[in-house]
């Protein structure tokens, strides 16, 4: 329980003045877990004003009396410490922000206020942890477990009730049963939550490795039908007989995979989305059912539920592109290399991988043994084919014109033949790709005579062809596909 220098520093420097110093909340959390905390607080029964005073490099510009003192750290997650006076806090109208914030002496009194036991223990250099309510037994088994009366804590902060979920996928802990039973009941408290918060923590989730998990778990405590309705449209919708699972368990399912694989967050939000139109395009019994159009009308879902939930701009737009065009066909011998060039024109080439993943996380949500089958490996062959730029003497820093002054004639073949034994040169050394240098070969060249210039005008042919062809053959093995 070893406390970082620039820590104890600070609490030295506030013990020096005459004031108390602890380190509180998510960071004495991990610090018992065995795990580094991605940022330390300090909670001291010194008011705003002494802290400024105290440390110089400060400054202070919230209700909550919290100063941000600067420290000489090079770690980044120590440059910057918050000490926040013992605080106690009543009357939360927005069931969110406390009208009224009370400055305190007791350490025991701050602790009272926060939301989870884990999260509410107290941790000095020189003296034991103060755990009022167990957060010790409670972190050991492994259960998330609210300060007191859970329904009160809820009330007071409804986001708390997210933030439980995020917890139970971050920490991979468990919900104890009467604090579940409070936020199941306190559910309809998420709507006074601003979409900002609840998208924040929403994406916690998503970016734990127990994403499907988390979004389980808000399904089943209520939370999810707050903000996310359009999702649990497909629970229980059964999809037809190349499906086994109903929309629902098929969109958590590709979440999973796409988690396991580690994919972006761009990725796991199109997993969980990608089929979100289906059951408003359903025809039919459900062996034979359709979804019609489901990704254009899922890609237009996609824009409202991230617009309602204020994600930014790109991140939107990326996302529904990614639910657009999942469904992109991918047959060998049906897929041709002008369709593959379309495709990249609708995606563009810097998203086409994330759109591949998504499909993979389609399929394997879907129940199927591999994600990426001969027919997707030779798809991403054709992109890596059509996606290169071809041995062109376009790349070369000289023209047909660089040639004609220097020779001082008309188009014509010699200026082709130049051309091809230029483009030679080039590829076996690239730094010979500058006008200067070039115009100089371009100088050699003009004194050969006719036939050798033809000579090696073929020559350089048939090698620049070579190289085309192994070229295709090593995208081929790298791919697996013949």
């Amino acid at each position: 329980m070893k406390l970082p220098k620039e820590i104890e520093d600070i609490i030295h420097t506030l013990e020096e003045k005459g004031f108390e110093g602890y380190v509180v909340g998510g960071c004495v959390r991990d610090i018992l877990r065995g795990v580094n905390p991605e940022d330390f607080d300090v909670a001291s029964n010194a008011g705003p004003e002494d802290v400024a005073r105290i440390f110089k490099k400060s400054y202070s510009d919230n209700k909550f009396g919290t100063v941000t003192v600067f420290t000489p750290s090079k770690r980044q997650n120590l440059k910057e410490v918050q000490v926040t006076p013992y605080r106690i806090e009543s009357n939360y109208k927005d069931k969110r922000h406390p009208e009224k914030v009370e400055f305190v002496e007791n350490i025991r009194e701050d602790l009272k206020r926060r939301d989870f036991t884990v999260n509410a223990m107290a941790l000095h250099p020189r003296e034991k942890v103060i755990d009022l309510f167990g957060g010790r037994e409670d972190l050991e088994k492994r259960v998330i477990r609210a300060v007191g009366n859970p329904t009160e804590r809820f009330f007071e902060d409804a986001l708390r009730m997210m933030r439980g979920v995020r917890f139970f996928a971050t920490l991979d802990f468990g919900i104890e049963k009467k604090t579940k039973e409070a936020i199941k009941e306190n559910a309809p408290l998420l709507s006074k939550i601003s979409e900002e918060r609840i998208r924040d923590e929403f994406l916690k989730i998503i970016d734990s490795e127990k994403a499907k998990e988390g979004v389980e778990e808000l399904r089943r405590l209520g939370l999810l039908e707050r903000f996310l309705p359009e999702l649990l449209e497909g629970y229980q919708v059964a999809q037809n007989k190349h499906h086994i699972y109903d929309c629902y368990e098929h969109a958590v399912n590709a979440l999973e995979y796409a988690t396991r694989k580690k994919f972006s967050r761009h990725v796991r939000l199109a997993a969980l989305l990608h089929d979100v139109g289906k059951p408003r395009v359903k025809e039919g019994n459900d062996k034979e059912a359709t979804f019609h159009n489901h990704e254009v009308v899922g890609a237009k879902m996609t824009r409202g539920i991230l617009r309602r939930l204020k994600f930014r701009k790109e991140d939107i737009e990326k996302v529904m592109l990614l639910v657009r065009y999942h469904l992109f066909y991918y047959n060998v011998g049906e897929v041709s290399e002008s369709s593959v060039r379309r495709l990249l024109r609708k995606v563009g080439k810097e998203n086409i991988d994330e759109l591949l993943q998504v499909r993979m996380a389609d399929r394997i949500g879907s129940g199927v043994p591999k994600a990426e089958p001969y027919r997707l490996r030779h798809m991403r062959y054709l992109i890596k084919k059509v996606s290169e730029d071809p041995i062109s003497v376009n790349m070369l820093k000289v023209g047909g014109k660089d040639i004609m002054e220097i020779l001082n004639t008309s188009p014509g073949p010699v200026i082709g033949d130049i051309l091809n034994i230029l483009l030679l040169k080039v590829i076996n050394e690239p730094k010979l790709n500058k006008k200067e240098s070039l115009r100089k070969e371009i100088e050699k060249i003009k004194n050969w005579d006719d036939e050798k210039r033809k000579e090696e005008s073929q020559r350089a042919k048939k090698e620049i062809e070579s190289l085309e062809v192994k070229r295709d053959e090593m995208n081929k093995k790298k791919y697996w596909v013949t």
